[in-house]
């Protein structure tokens, strides 16, 4: 029988979709996702037993927040991260307040301008000052190729930083990678935090355990600066992966329960609390 999943605990990105008829998809988007609702998250959470959720905004909604404000407003227990670009809002404060505890921005290599609904690294660094006078972090989609041309810019910026999908690693590369080792390098100045979300790195892999090698590496760095994410519904992934298994293949890289809590507990306290 597995180990019970520390009380209190976290998963720290997931996205809601719909119901459709009363949160309509934004038309300039990039995906069509099926719906994902409150309901099945709630669910999902149960079989994970976890006790908190964050959720990030998705592109495809663009600036239409409604379905992250009634989500946080009626799960107290959730928190938000929203996309936003200079002037998309007229005040990051007050965001507090509604469950919000970031904004997530994007800066992937090879994907040229940014897709529909997103925020670009550049948005990031105008914002920043905003967002610490808001008291929110930052989150950043990108990938060890794109992150050490702005490993600099990040360290200077005045909030934390969370990265997404475990940086984007390359398994081909190896954990000697500049740019995976360059991860890690921010990870140890101790103002970066990365989620072990692993499954987006390895769609062309054999299987998770070539993830095996980067988690311990992670670990090894910092692990007060890891925290654990769903990513659920899996967007344009087929088949999509079981959040249980993604959970249970984080805890067997993981030492001991006392990482684990600190991994699924202490440390997103910190930041989403």
């Amino acid at each position: 029988m597995s180990a019970p999943k520390p009380a209190g605990g976290w998963d720290c990105h997931a996205h809601l979709f719909g119901p459709y008829e009363r949160y309509p998809l934004a038309p300039d988007r990039s995906y069509t996702p099926p719906e994902a609702v409150e309901a099945q998250y709630l669910t999902l959470l149960g079989r994970l037993g976890l006790d908190h959720g964050v959720l990030v905004h998705p592109s495809a909604y663009g600036e239409d927040y409604r379905l992250l404000f009634d989500a946080l407003a009626a799960q107290p227990r959730w928190r938000g991260v929203i996309v936003a670009r200079p002037g998309t809002l007229p005040t990051l404060k007050g965001l507090r307040e509604r469950g919000v505890r970031a904004a997530r921005y994007s800066h992937r290599s090879g994907a040229g301008a940014n897709f529909a609904g997103s925020a670009s690294f550049e948005d990031l660094r105008s914002m920043a000052p905003a967002l610490a006078d808001a008291g929110l972090h930052a989150e950043l989609w990108t990938d060890c190729q794109a992150l050490p041309d702005i490993a600099e810019a990040i360290v200077a910026l005045p909030v934390p930083v969370v990265i997404d999908h475990m940086g984007g690693f390359d398994v081909d590369a190896g954990v000697n990678d500049t740019g995976f080792l360059t991860l890690l390098s921010l990870l140890e100045t101790g103002h970066v935090y990365v989620k072990l979300c692993v499954y987006r790195n390895l769609l062309k892999a054999a299987g998770l355990d070539a993830g095996r090698p980067f988690q311990a590496a992670m670990l090894r760095a910092n692990p007060d600066r890891l925290v654990w994410g769903s990513d659920w519904p899996h967007l344009r992934v087929e088949p999509a992966p079981d959040a249980a298994q993604l959970l249970a293949w984080m805890k067997n890289g993981v030492a001991d329960e006392a990482l684990v809590r600190r991994i699924l507990v202490d440390n997103p306290q910190r930041l989403y609390a």
